[in-house]
């Protein structure tokens, strides 16, 4: 399969969300990768379901909706409503994950789990088989723009055995930091799916930037 490209609503321009989200539209990106923070789990606020509603409503390509909140079971059905095809949710936010899973699934929407840098892929052994998508945080979340973290590549190939040794169909996200300069790596370490935020939205080109992140 060729690896996908999800760019990041979170570095775009607010004030033009439209253009931005048809731009994507245009693009050879795969997903409109969504991150939503409440303050709590992360220590910033992105937005709401308003603005998920309205990227839906221009959005011609998969919803990756990535939550960065406490108790997400609470929204399941709110973030599917508001237009989710994918949604994934934070290992260590949630206390019952199979559960979670279930719930998620039950919606009709791909079921992912997320990561942070500090956490080790063999807590996912028991669920990697149940689920659709690993997304692995390569920065510490809450924040775009920051540095990648260099043991990124060591885990990625870490939960690709992982995947195999489980059967597992699930694809390996990576989140944070993601750029010209590090992606080949990532996809030579097992990486299926790159988001990629300010590399896009600062980019002079960004339908070139998109383009080069699907070479390989």
């Amino acid at each position: 399969m060729a690896h996908l490209v999800a760019p990041s609503i979170l570095s775009a321009d607010f004030a033009n969300i439209q253009r931005d989200v048809e731009m994507i539209n245009s693009s050879n990106a795969d997903w409109f990768h969504v991150d939503i923070m409440d303050g709590v789990f992360v220590p910033n606020i992105s937005f709401g379901f308003p603005v998920v509603k309205a990227i839906k409503k221009h959005a011609k390509k998969p919803l990756d909706v990535h939550l960065m909140i406490v108790d997400p079971d609470k929204y399941v059905q709110a973030f599917k409503e508001a237009g989710a095809d994918i949604l994934s949710v934070h290992f260590e936010a949630c206390t019952h994950l199979h559960r979670t899973i279930q719930n998620i699934k039950s919606h009709g929407m791909k079921a992912g789990v997320a990561i942070n840098p500090h956490t080790p892929v063999s807590v996912l052994e028991d669920i990697i088989a149940d689920i659709d998508l690993v997304c692995m945080m390569s920065v510490n979340p809450g924040f775009g723009g920051q540095k990648f973290i260099e043991n990124t590549y060591h885990k990625t190939a870490l939960l690709k055995a992982l995947i195999k040794n489980k059967n597992s169909q699930a694809l390996i996200e990576i989140d944070g930091g993601v750029d010209l300069n590090n992606y080949k790596k990532l996809l030579q370490s097992g990486a299926d799916v790159l988001v990629a935020g300010n590399t896009v939205f600062s980019s002079k080109n960004p339908l070139q930037t998109i383009a080069e992140l699907k070479t390989i």
